[in-house]
């Protein structure tokens, strides 16, 4: 399936972000030796966003980046949450920065005591923000706006620093959850830069544009679903 989500246009947020994570080492091209993801997808792309938590200077400017945007998208919310682990940290900085309580979210309840699913305190038709560091087709995000409904709180964004935005049925996973998707960065704007600054060789390049214009296809090629 050809790729119905590549920007027309890239903004200077989604750039700079994208350079921030380049220049840490969050993001790694490795075409010959594709990734495996947790959905099951072959990738020639790798993005760990929790190096993000060990470099003070660039995470600062991401988080300036994220209220930016949380701020003009999102009005209505009443406390932050984050998925259990990578989200955890992203929610407490987001929480501290909009002056909102936080809760934090398991991926099954705990097998003992209360048997809790969510940590923190959430009250009937609170609403939620969930904020999460990354979405590659969105089906993970499924256990933990479901958990907060089951609590009883209305939640309708999900905010993440990193969207894949390549792979099938994310918006669909979306719509199904009646949540709006907001996010700083994604694949497009990191080959833009990958490019601009000549940071990988030709080849690499040229694999991730392919994978990037139809993902299933590439995908299939290379050992994923």
């Amino acid at each position: 399936m050809v790729n119905s989500e590549k920007k027309l246009t890239l903004s200077a947020t989604g750039q700079n972000v994208a350079r921030y994570l380049l220049d840490i080492g969050a993001i790694n091209f490795r075409p010959r030796t594709p990734y495996i993801l947790t959905a099951g997808w072959a990738s020639p792309v790798y993005i760990d966003c929790r190096k993000v938590i060990s470099h003070i200077t660039e995470r600062r400017a991401i988080l300036n980046l994220a209220i930016d945007l949380i701020n003009e998208k999102i009005s209505e919310y009443d406390l932050v949450a984050g998925g259990e682990t990578a989200g955890i940290p992203y929610a407490a900085w987001v929480s501290d920065l909009v002056s909102k309580p936080m809760l934090y979210i398991r991926k099954k309840p705990k097998g003992f005591a209360r048997m809790s699913q969510i940590e923190g305190d959430l009250k009937k038709n609170d609403r939620v923000l969930l904020v999460e560091d990354l979405a590659t087709d969105g089906g993970s995000k499924v256990v933990f706006v479901n958990a907060l409904r089951e609590a009883g709180a209305i939640v309708t964004d999900l905010f993440v620093i990193f969207y894949y935005g390549v792979f099938p049925g994310t918006k669909q996973n979306m719509n199904k959850l009646n949540v709006n998707l907001h996010y700083l960065c994604d694949w497009w704007d990191v080959l833009e830069v990958a490019k601009n600054d000549s940071l990988f060789n030709a080849e690499s390049i040229d694999q991730v544009q392919e994978f990037l214009e139809n993902p299933t296809n590439w995908s299939k090629k290379n050992g994923g679903k």
